[in-house]
């Protein structure tokens, strides 16, 4: 019997049926921002872009032009603030909100690539500002459909007669950089309207070219606080999704279908026992969760004072912790972007490769449509051939290859939202079947129509979504494999391109290009992996026998640490800078490390080294004043020269030189007090802390 195929409907216009002539994707505009920008120095002007005019077109032509104000000009930052900043990088906290455009996808997607800050940098060149070599041009850069490209924007924004921005904005009013990202994202995708509806999933490959696990949190899997924990001590980014309602803003606090973006995990210790707890943040910048695990919530009592102020802000920011089993309930999805598809797999740290093959269905010639119509011309659609080959790096050499296969199909038109996406979907058989005579085991011919009507594809119950991309992750045994690309319905047009993921395999074409798509490694370039890579060598084992390090362990991990690029470093910590570490660093007050906050000093300790390296010019292990001053200016956080004077004698030698040991501990306590501060301030300017309170954060800390 032929499998039952599924198709999940959201109750969009029918779509139609294809066109008598085949219309190829739009591909976006190439500007070349370095000429522009040369020409625009030399000439003394400011840029003003063509293709994207400073008009009305530029936002769209629907429902989104009703919520415009009457008197919409559009500026440039220059005439917004006196001194306007591209990009903070000192920030401590989230400070994009959006505007009117209803994109809570694009901006809970880029929240999440601001914890990568290698990896934002891709997409947000950091050498743009609004002094040196400013011409009123910016650029910015997306993976879009299989290749990076570089979208040049000016600088000019919609903004009211107040002069406030109308689409994504800053906290800080100085900061541009939210406002000209989404200005260039608008322009790939053909307007700001074309923004209005999305998914997370779609803006996180945009931003990475990465591979979505998508979880459906009705069906969570057992060791989802495991995959979380995964995924947020390595380099992914994730968004999740509420369910659908019919009022906006339920009484709980949280906004009915709308995204999210994932902040952060914490397990805390409250006294009848632990507690997972799941940071989120509203993209509004406002409007939070009200219940359990709330900024207001009684639950926060049940923790030690410590963890307490160092978790719990009480801002209307957005912001907010909830338990997990919470979580579950009231989101639908979570979305889980990563450079490499190893989250689900448990391979990290092992080599990845990839092949991206482009394609399309075409009216009476490839758009055979699916199983499902009955119709004989499944056959036609586009047909490709897998070998998933064993890999011998594997000390184990397990029976099945993890493979993930990705298929993403191309809108035609130059807008994203105006012609809506067909159901897709695709089909994988196994090809080393008894069926097979020569002609089609080592010709590049078409499997014919009897072999699927005579065989049952490996994944029988395969889900026609209309979406972007359709991702499906398998478990299978090296040998040859059929992939089938199809539209749910016959006579579809599109393009699509096909990726698979997997440790090793090699791809082709049936029927066309005879030359096979050899498999690429995924080099993940970004510094960031670099050190994760590190850390899973080095202490991945010695965590899971000991998942808490006292004071001993600390120092002894520490000191035997073999720095990479850091060979003339030789670290030297003594038992009380580790005592002092692991006071300022231990939230629950057991006198022990866990993993997560042993990934939070491990990830600061890089952060320091790099800049302590930076400010030690004459190499000699130590700073002086003015070597420290500037160290401390570089991590982003400022200081009196009275306060920098005080940890100089608390921290220094009797020459007042601070080695890096103690520029660990000096660093940790101010980052620490200073977040302490930030949370418990209502005014900016004083806190107000019960004797307990007061007394943990000084003494044990």
């Amino acid at each position: 019997s032929m499998p039952f195929l599924l198709c999940l409907k959201k109750n969009k216009s029918p779509v139609p049926l294809g066109r008598s002539i085949f219309q190829k994707h739009t591909p976006p505009i190439q500007q070349n921002y370095q000429a522009l920008l040369e020409l625009c120095l030399k000439n003394k002007c400011l840029f003003t872009d063509d293709t994207f005019p400073a008009h009305i077109s530029s936002i769209g032509t629907g429902a989104l032009l009703k919520k415009l104000p009457q008197n919409l000009q559009w500026k440039r930052p220059h005439a917004l603030h006196k001194s306007p900043i591209f990009y903070a990088s000192n920030r401590k906290q989230l400070d994009l909100c959006q505007g009117l455009v209803e994109n809570c996808w694009f901006l809970a997607a880029l929240e999440a690539l601001t914890f990568h800050q290698d990896i934002l940098a891709a997409v947000v060149p950091q050498n743009q500002s609004f002094e040196r070599k400013y011409a009123g041009i910016f650029h910015f850069r997306f993976w879009h459909f299989g290749e990076w490209i570089d979208v040049v924007v000016d600088d000019r924004l919609p903004v009211n007669e107040a002069g406030e921005l109308l689409f994504v904005s800053s906290v800080y009013k100085n900061v541009f950089w939210g406002a000209l990202l989404e200005k260039a994202y608008a322009k790939l995708y053909g307007s700001y309207e074309d923004l209005q509806i999305g998914q997370v999933s779609e803006a996180l490959v945009d931003f990475t070219g990465g591979v979505n696990t998508r979880i459906k949190l009705a069906e969570a899997p057992p060791d989802l606080w495991a995959i979380l924990t995964r995924a947020t001590y390595s380099r992914s980014l994730m968004g999740c999704q509420t369910h659908l309602g019919a009022t906006k803003v339920l009484k709980n606090g949280l906004v009915a279908g709308h995204a999210y973006t994932v902040t952060g995990i914490r397990k805390v210790t409250c006294h009848y026992g632990p507690e997972n707890l799941v940071r989120l943040r509203n993209p509004w910048g406002k409007i939070e969760w009200k219940g359990d695990w709330s900024d207001s919530s009684y639950k926060w009592e049940l923790l030690s004072p410590k963890e307490k102020i160092l978790l719990r802000k009480k801002k209307e920011d957005g912001e907010f912790w909830m338990s997990l089993r919470d979580f579950k309930i009231h989101f639908v999805d979570l979305v889980i972007c990563k450079l490499t598809p190893d989250l689900m797999s448990q391979e990290d740290g092992k080599k990845w490769m990839y092949s991206l093959k482009s394609g399309r269905w075409v009216k009476g010639s490839t758009a055979g449509g699916s199983l499902g119509f009955c119709n004989g011309n499944f056959w036609m659609n586009p047909q490709y051939w897998l070998n998933v080959l064993p890999v011998e790096d594997s000390k184990k050499s397990p029976r099945t290859c993890n493979v993930v296969i990705s298929l993403m199909q191309k809108h035609s038109t130059k807008h994203r939202n105006r012609a809506p996406h067909l159901f897709i979907g695709f089909l994988l058989y196994h090809q080393s079947l008894p069926f097979f005579p020569g002609q089609y085991q080592d010709s590049n011919r078409k499997l014919p129509p009897r072999f699927f009507t005579r065989h049952q594809p490996v994944n029988k119950h395969q889900v026609f979504l209309d979406e972007r991309e359709v991702t499906h992750d398998f478990h299978l045994e090296p040998c040859v494999y059929v992939i089938v690309p199809c539209t749910l319905e016959p006579q579809q047009e599109s393009e699509f391109i096909l990726r698979v993921f997997s440790r090793k395999h090699v791809l082709r074409e049936i029927g066309g290009n005879t030359s096979f798509t050899l498999c690429k490694e995924i080099v993940d370039r970004y510094e960031g992996k670099i050190w994760e890579d590190f850390f899973t060598k080095h202490f991945e084992q010695v965590m899971a026998c000991n998942p808490e390090i006292n004071a001993v362990q600390l120092q002894r991990i520490l000191n035997n640490i073999s720095w990479r690029n850091f060979q003339s470093f030789r670290l030297n910590f003594s038992l009380d800078s580790c005592q002092g570490i692991l006071a300022l660093l231990d939230l629950n007050a057991t006198g022990t490390l866990s993993i997560q906050e042993f990934r939070v000093l491990w990830k600061r300790l890089l952060f320091y080294l790099e800049v302590f390296q930076k400010r030690d010019t004459n190499r000699s292990g130590k700073l002086d004043l003015v070597e420290l001053h500037a160290a401390v200016q570089e991590t982003g956080i400022s200081l009196s020269n009275e306060v920098c004077n005080l940890m100089a004698i608390r921290y220094g030698d009797p020459d007042l030189q601070i080695s890096f040991e103690s520029f660990v501990c000096f660093m940790l306590r101010v980052e620490i007090m200073g977040e302490a501060f930030r949370n418990l301030t209502q005014d900016g300017k004083g806190i107000y802390l019960r004797e307990s309170e007061w007394m943990m954060m000084t003494l044990y800390s």
